[in-house]
């Protein structure tokens, strides 16, 4: 009889381990290359649906969400944030303004060669860029991601086993 009830603990303690795992971490594959060269085409990626429980996304997250409907995508986008919501945006001279300043990326695959005029982020909207700013659908084509339609927050290359590691966010100066 111990036994049994041993085993029936066991089971419950890896259920509920299972259930927490389920409900705050999700695997991606990616798809495309728009966050070249820091994640490639075909990398899965470990997603932390718990990251934004307590706190707002920041710019310079890798972030997965649901793409807007009118780009009729079943497949959730991953993207890194790069405006903030009620800031403005503007690309031109190969460079991306957040409220008149340019920021520095030095993790972009080659500089933005289009132009985006000055745009206002909405309320509890953020505005998002691939990486590989040349070969990306992202925001700059007149789109942002509303906070209910953000998925999490990409934190780890799980897959293939050459590419694991930590997926950066990047920090800007104020």
């Amino acid at each position: 009889m111990r036994i049994l009830r041993d085993v029936g603990i066991t089971i419950l303690i890896a259920l509920a381990i299972f259930t927490l795992l389920r409900v705050t971490m999700q695997g991606y594959t990616v798809e495309y290359c728009c966050m070249v060269p820091n994640i490639q085409d075909g990398d899965w990626v470990v997603v932390n649906k718990a990251s934004y429980f307590f706190s707002e996304p920041k710019r310079g997250d890798v972030i997965v969400f649901h793409p807007p409907e009118e780009l009729s995508s079943n497949n959730p986008f991953i993207k890194r944030i790069i405006g903030l919501p009620q800031e403005t945006v503007e690309i031109k001279n190969n460079k991306v303004f957040i409220n008149g300043i340019p920021l520095e990326e030095k993790y972009v695959n080659e500089p933005p060669y289009y132009t985006m005029p000055l745009k206002q982020i909405p309320e509890d909207e953020y505005f998002v860029l691939g990486d590989n700013r040349n070969h990306s659908n992202d925001s700059h084509t007149g789109w942002t991601v509303p906070r209910e339609e953000i998925v999490g927050k990409a934190y780890l290359i799980y897959w293939p086993a050459d590419r694991w590691g930590i997926i950066h966010g990047y920090s800007y100066a104020s």
